[in-house]
């Protein structure tokens, strides 16, 4: 299961991976987003060492959310050494998210 992260963590976490991360900015009355979660678990599962999975609820952290421009839930960012290098919005499917993910590892 996708590990929470908030503001303190994001950037240990996120921004100085090693590894590539898929961040998911989500809150927890958010239909489309529960739709997700086991969509990422099995990411998480089938990607296991080559990315990293994280979530930010953005009711607790709204300012991290506001920083990265982040409107609506879910929105999912991808980030690579630091940078943001794609991102979704929505319920996607395994699929679309698999074909992002390949492209980072």
């Amino acid at each position: 299961m996708a590990a929470r992260v908030n503001q303190e963590q994001f950037e240990s976490e996120v921004l100085k991976s090693e590894l590539p991360v898929l961040v998911e900015f989500y809150s927890d009355s958010c239909i489309p987003c529960k739709q997700l979660s086991p969509i990422l678990g099995d990411l998480e599962d089938d990607y296991e060492d080559k990315i990293k999975v994280v979530k930010v609820n953005v009711n607790f952290d709204a300012d991290l959310a506001a920083e990265h421009e982040v409107m609506a839930s879910p929105t999912i960012l991808f980030f690579q050494n630091g940078k943001e290098v794609n991102r979704t919005r929505g319920l996607v499917k395994k699929e679309e998210l698999e074909t992002i993910v390949k492209t980072l590892i």
